[in-house]
């Protein structure tokens, strides 16, 4: 077991009405950081009170983007136990991205008790409510100050907790996105596929300029503007008549939990699910001649989110008039069951809090 220092709060916070909550807006009572140095290895794990992180104004993170994070979550389910989803795959996920950001990946057991001590210090924050969850953000960065292009020699690893609601202002409603043709996301041999905070920091302007045409995500191509890759904040399903299209993992696509999930739940189903190359041109013939039947998007913070319109080169189209899909509401009603306990974990999902 990893040895972590604990240090609790004085003035613990009130906890917001979980009515209220939305996305990414409250941030729980408590922290966990640890550190790690070439030569020494990783030490000072510790659960502090949230706070700013003290940095040396030369790190790495500043100058050269060395940072990549996770999105998880821990559900309350019915019967009161605390339950996290899929905790290794996004362990796993963390380690390969930061082998391409030259950062150094806390190990497995680090990683996994610093989660569990967090969030039982702070387990009075995980909302009951359907719909809600705690949301976990696990950290790396670059913490050594020096100026010159090459990995920094400290890491730091910190996991922040925030109790959520809905990802969506629309709730679980079909959203209208927007398909981007002047700016990319990645390109082939880039990020793409890292959690990368540099991935996000180029998708912000295309995000903001959607978002002011009334537009809830971007839809993003490839270097060609024809092969699609992702969705803003998640991966993307089509659902043709004759198989349900996800674009295949070509490096510069995230390998992303819940689409994994998906993927597994629909192939249980005997469903003919084909992971390939998918282009808008052919998303827009399946829609004029009706055989694209519905679209959702899928990701930890919405789980499944329904696409009722995709915007194209000055024209809006709607998807399954406009109405979530009989797939995305099976799908979503599916995976949530599983994450609140009324369905059985057959594929060992479910990591409890011990």
């Amino acid at each position: 077991m990893t040895d972590i220092q604990t240090t609790l709060t004085k003035t613990p916070k009130a906890l917001p009405p979980s009515d209220k909550l939305g996305f990414g807006n409250y941030f729980t009572d408590h922290m966990f950081v640890a550190k790690f140095a070439e030569g020494k290895g990783w030490y000072d794990a510790q659960i502090l009170p949230y706070s700013p992180i003290p940095m040396d104004p030369g790190a790495s993170v500043f100058h050269y983007g060395q940072a990549l994070f996770e999105g998880m979550k821990a559900f309350r389910q019915a019967d009161g136990k605390v339950v996290f989803f899929r905790p290794e795959f996004n362990h796993n996920r963390m380690v390969e991205g930061a082998a391409r950001m030259c950062l150094e990946a806390p190990p497995l057991d680090l990683f996994m008790e610093g989660m569990q001590q967090l969030v039982k210090v702070d387990e009075r924050w995980i909302p009951s409510e359907p719909n809600t969850a705690l949301y976990i953000r696990p950290t790396l960065i670059g913490t050594e100050g020096f100026l010159g292009v090459r990995p920094s020699k400290e890491t730091m690893f910190f996991i922040i907790l925030s109790p959520v609601g809905s990802y969506y202002g629309e709730g679980s409603k079909p959203v209208k996105i927007w398909t981007e043709e002047t700016y990319l996301r990645a390109a082939p041999g880039g990020l793409g596929a890292v959690k990368a905070g540099a991935n996000y920091a180029s998708s912000l302007k295309a995000a903001l300029e959607a978002k002011k045409k009334g537009y809830a995500q971007v839809l993003w191509l490839d270097v060609e503007h024809q092969g699609i890759e992702e969705v803003g904040t998640m991966n993307v399903f089509f659902v043709f008549k004759n198989e349900i299209v996800t674009p295949a993992l070509n490096g510069s696509i995230l390998n992303g939990g819940t689409r994994d999930a998906v993927v597994q739940l629909l192939k249980d189903k005997k469903l003919p699910i084909v992971e390939r190359r998918i282009t808008i041109t052919e998303v827009i013939e399946g829609l004029q001649k009706g055989e694209l039947l519905e679209a959702f998007g899928t990701g930890t913070a919405a789980v499944i989110s329904p696409i009722g319109e995709l915007h194209y080169r000055g024209k809006d189209w709607l998807i399954n008039n406009g109405q979530t899909g009989d797939l995305s509401k099976t799908i979503y009603a599916e995976v949530t069951a599983i994450q609140s306990g009324k369905l059985p974990d057959t594929h060992n999902w479910i990591t409890p809090l011990a």
